[in-house]
């Protein structure tokens, strides 16, 4: 975020200026959610177990166990790893970390490999499924400079894991916990507890608030922070708070906020819910 690296006062920034910021960050953000082999273009997801078994659109048998996943290629059926290596008969994956994955190809379409709150998927991404195509955008608040605030980052001196909820049923998901980001916005003082963020030294908030439901997404939406200065200080721009992948499709394992990350006001910034969803 640039906006607000020199220390003016919001009152003093330039609106137009911010206001084209806002909309090249979104419009990439937007580019990178309609990928061809993103989330808009999952077509299933299909959870293993130790029984083999076939799944419409992609060849194979696959089961999974301690060992982790695996796919069996019948005579005639291949996949191809990233590398372009061709794979055929009986393919081990191997384990697979929390929240990692691996992606193989049939044809056009992208095989997800992945694992997630303990549990071993398979995600088709089809660049031609009807949903990613005729995905014509998310709806927006307008920007607005009120609802950026300036926080501080309070970390805990160990950092500790939480388990939160996931948009799928009967999953939960363990995060490390850094701190917490104490904010003051619109005269009022909040804290959010802080994930790390995808960037090294960076933070993330889910977050929940008196429009999620209404006008935005009700499960959560997502705020990511640079990384705060050598003081702890932070600043959260709400204005690209934004929507995680189940907002959009069935097919997603998000994370639900940590309790206590509901704010009781209403956040009119950032993304609101989509016009359209992927259903399973």
């Amino acid at each position: 975020m640039t906006t607000l690296d020199a220390p003016a006062a919001i009152a003093t920034l330039d609106r137009a200026a911010f206001a084209r910021e806002w909309e090249d960050w979104h419009r990439a953000h937007e580019a990178r959610r309609a990928d061809p082999h993103g989330f808009l273009a999952v077509t299933a997801i299909h959870w293993l177990d130790a029984t083999p078994t076939r799944f419409d659109g992609i060849p194979g048998t696959w089961s999974t166990d301690a060992a982790g996943p695996v796919v069996e290629l019948a005579a005639g059926e291949a996949l191809e790893a990233a590398d372009g290596t061709r794979l055929a008969g009986r393919h081990a994956f191997g384990p697979i970390a929390e929240r990692g994955g691996v992606v193989v190809r049939s044809g056009d379409v992208a095989v997800e490999v992945a694992r997630r709150g303990g549990r071993d998927i398979v995600r088709p991404r089809d660049p031609a499924h009807p949903y990613l195509t005729r995905f014509t955008g998310t709806p927006t608040y307008l920007p607005n400079p009120r609802w950026i605030a300036r926080g501080r980052f309070i970390p805990d001196e160990t950092p500790r894991e939480v388990t939160v909820g996931s948009a799928a049923e009967g999953l939960q998901h363990v995060y490390e916990v850094p701190g917490e980001v104490v904010f003051e916005l619109r005269g009022e003082v909040f804290r959010l507890v802080a994930f790390n963020g995808h960037a090294p030294g960076t933070l993330s908030v889910l977050f929940t608030d008196a429009t999620s439901g209404l006008t935005t997404y009700a499960a959560n939406r997502s705020l990511e922070i640079d990384a705060p200065d050598a003081d702890g200080a932070v600043v959260l721009d709400f204005n690209r708070a934004v929507n995680l992948p189940c907002a959009y499709t069935d097919h997603a394992t998000c994370p639900l906020p940590p309790a206590g990350n509901r704010l009781p006001v209403g956040i009119e910034a950032g993304e609101k819910t989509p016009i359209e969803r992927n259903v399973a």
